[in-house]
């Protein structure tokens, strides 16, 4: 059973930076995608950042040139490197894997931006 865990969130001001890890054990059944979600109070889940099995990467257009999603195939980790955060950046983010066996998710990982 895939079990993944975010890490790396915490309190930021304006301006900051970010890098939330995702660990993931378990065995991966043909990867479909591996992608970051966010969602803050009273809010939809946003899917933030995606990179598919073929290492192409996506981002939503509320982070894009702020935000680099990426893998270390040898950890077993998932990243999503934010910087520049704004107070709108604040969320709840989770990871997420797409395999044969359908969807995975972690518990997420709290982003506060304050200043």
């Amino acid at each position: 059973q895939v079990q993944l865990a975010e890490s790396g969130g915490g309190l930021v001001q304006p301006g900051g930076s970010l890098r939330l890890s995702c660990a993931v054990s378990g065995s991966i059944d043909n990867m479909n995608y591996m992608r970051w979600y966010r969602q803050a109070p009273g809010q939809q889940r946003e899917l933030v950042a995606l990179i598919k099995y073929n290492g192409d990467t996506n981002y939503a257009d509320s982070v894009k040139g702020r935000c680099t999603i990426s893998t270390d195939n040898a950890k077993r980790t998932l990243y999503l490197q934010l910087t520049n955060l704004k107070p709108e950046d604040a969320a709840v983010y989770s990871c997420n894997i797409l395999d044969a066996n359908g969807n995975h998710w972690g518990q997420g990982t709290q982003i506060t931006v304050f200043s």
